[in-house]
């Protein structure tokens, strides 16, 4: 998959996706294949989503879990979708194996 990448120099976070930009907040980031896939595994579950839901599941999913943890980077690494990214970011082959919906496993 490839992704137009945008350098946003005041974005709150290292990277994020929203598609069909991966967005980073400087450009050295370009060349971490780490990071690259980390956000095309989001890229991927957003287009699995239909993209609209994935962000509406994304922020409730934060939501639950700010209540559960009261701790907003517990919270933001228990959202389902990103548990999924960062179990699978440091395997640069894990798109291209399939993997659909790899996020599901992490509710179950």
């Amino acid at each position: 998959m490839k992704a137009p990448i945008l350098i946003v120099k005041k974005l709150p976070a290292a990277g994020m996706a929203i598609f069909p930009f991966i967005l980073l907040k400087s450009s050295k980031l370009k060349n971490d294949a780490e990071m690259i896939n980390h956000e095309k595994i989001h890229l991927r579950q957003q287009l699995e989503l239909l993209i609209l839901p994935f962000y509406l599941l994304y922020l409730f999913n934060y939501l639950i879990n700010l209540f559960k943890y009261q701790n907003h980077d517990q919270a933001y690494r228990n959202i389902v979708f990103e548990k999924e990214a960062y179990n699978h970011d440091t395997d640069l082959n894990y798109l291209k194996n399939g993997n659909w919906y790899g996020w599901i496993r992490s509710i179950l």
